[in-house]
């Protein structure tokens, strides 16, 4: 299942969250093409993968958290661990869009 982040307050929710699993945010905007042509890959790899979490940002809905992790580009993908981020994804590229054990 692929959650919501709409503010910054539930962004910090899900920073504690990295602290147990990895997070996988796609920051996505309705206007883009490539972004909703990768949703139903990013939802169908949520549920291969139900040890990590998965979440959408809204680019437009959510520019504060938006702005707070330096979104400069759509679609753009980051991971978290641990509160940090450990990875960035610039595009759609479902091929390169995956999850190692080193992540």
């Amino acid at each position: 299942m692929v959650n919501h982040v709409g503010s910054l307050k539930e962004w910090c929710t899900l920073m504690e969250t990295s602290k147990e699993k990895l997070v996988v945010v796609d920051f996505t905007a309705t206007w883009c093409g490539p972004c909703k042509q990768i949703a139903p890959i990013f939802a169908k790899m949520a549920e291969e993968y139900p040890d990590a979490e998965f979440v959408r940002v809204e680019v437009e809905d959510a520019d504060d958290v938006a702005e707070a992790c330096g979104i400069q580009a759509m679609l753009t993908f980051q991971f978290f661990k641990d509160g940090n981020k450990v990875d960035e994804l610039l595009g759609a590229h479902p091929n390169k869009l995956g999850i190692s054990s080193n992540t």
